[in-house]
């Protein structure tokens, strides 16, 4: 197949594009930039902006199929800008393949679009969007979720996919963040110990070609979004301080309770607003939901349709995490 991935430079849309070349599909990338990575893989690079449809409509043309991973992702910033990547770029993706005549659209979405604010235990697939969101990337995936189901039809079969919490090697966002705040000793953890789901990368790659390769008009998949993890909820604490320790670091033990961390987000918002300050602040109230909160779900669908398993397990893949970061990992976010 000649598959488009969106996003291709990115941590996710490169285990993607690794994993497609590997089967021996062709693949082309649309991204802002050239990255050397893709080029070592064979990869065709498009640059190009999502949102803007002739950009798609160049870099799918006579693709098969498109992964759409592409996204502003992020708990702080202006809605404009959420909006135009994660609304504007899937409207543009779904247009480019409805006018290249492209029949397959597998979409990378999140289970936070059914986050409200809740514990979620073992949840599946019938549970409802939220309806308010406290961060502009939730709410904007959302919409950007419902778009893609609602374009399935005959001539383009679309399937959405929400992995949670990817971590692995290469990891240049979640892992990141956890090693600066907890060097800087601002890690904390919020409340009582909850369990959330995570999703190695490689697993979460493999989901989007389960997909792919399950996806046809009136398929079992067609026109659903699925949940995708490892299959193993673990306290979000207890994972923190194995990447942690992966990375050869101290684990973490301080805690806060939800109630003071839910005034000092609110103290940290009201102030980077006032002061016009672009940065993320310390704390957000989204990202106290987050920490304070069960968020792990039922994969069974998964598993049923597209014939997905967590072929890595944590155990695995924490290994591959720790001997990439004494390979490479190190000087690559510490550099």
């Amino acid at each position: 197949m000649k598959i488009l991935v969106t996003g291709g430079g990115g941590f996710l849309g490169h285990a993607i594009c690794r994993l497609l070349k590997a089967r021996g599909d062709e693949v082309v990338s649309l991204t802002r930039s050239h990255y050397g990575a893709l080029s070592a893989l064979g990869v065709r690079q498009v640059q190009g902006d999502v949102a803007v449809l002739d950009s798609v409509l160049a870099a799918s043309k006579g693709c098969d199929a498109v992964i759409h991973t592409a996204a502003l992702a992020g708990i702080w910033g202006n809605f404009d800008e959420f909006s135009r990547t994660n609304i504007g770029g899937t409207m543009a993706v779904i247009g480019a393949c409805e006018l290249n005549g492209v029949g397959k659209l597998v979409h990378t979405s999140t289970p936070s679009v059914v986050h409200a604010g809740h514990d979620i235990e073992g949840g599946n697939e019938s549970l409802p969007y939220a309806t308010q969101f406290k961060a502009h990337y939730p709410a904007t995936k959302a919409v950007a979720e419902q778009r893609v189901l609602a374009a399935n039809s005959p001539k383009l079969a679309t399937v959405a996919l929400r992995p949670h919490l990817i971590w692995g090697p290469g990891d240049r966002h979640l892992l990141p963040r956890i090693l600066a705040r907890a060097r800087a000793g601002q890690l904390r953890f919020i409340g009582a110990a909850k369990k959330v789901d995570t999703t190695y990368i490689d697993n979460a790659a493999q989901a989007h070609l389960d997909a792919l390769d399950h996806l046809a008009p009136g398929s079992a998949c067609a026109g659903r979004a699925y949940f995708i993890s490892q299959d193993q909820p673990v306290a979000l604490e207890e994972m923190v301080n194995r990447l942690l320790r992966a990375c050869g670091q101290e684990p973490v033990t301080k805690r806060v309770s939800p109630a003071i961390a839910r005034v000092a987000a609110r103290f940290f918002e009201t102030l980077y607003k006032t002061l016009g300050k672009q940065e993320e602040p310390p704390l957000t109230s989204f990202l106290v939901e987050q920490l304070s909160t069960a968020h792990w779900f039922s994969i069974h669908a998964a598993k049923r349709d597209l014939g997905y398993q967590a072929k890595v397990s944590t155990v695995e893949g924490m290994q591959r995490l720790q001997e990439w970061w004494q390979r490479e990992g190190r000087m690559k976010l510490d550099g």
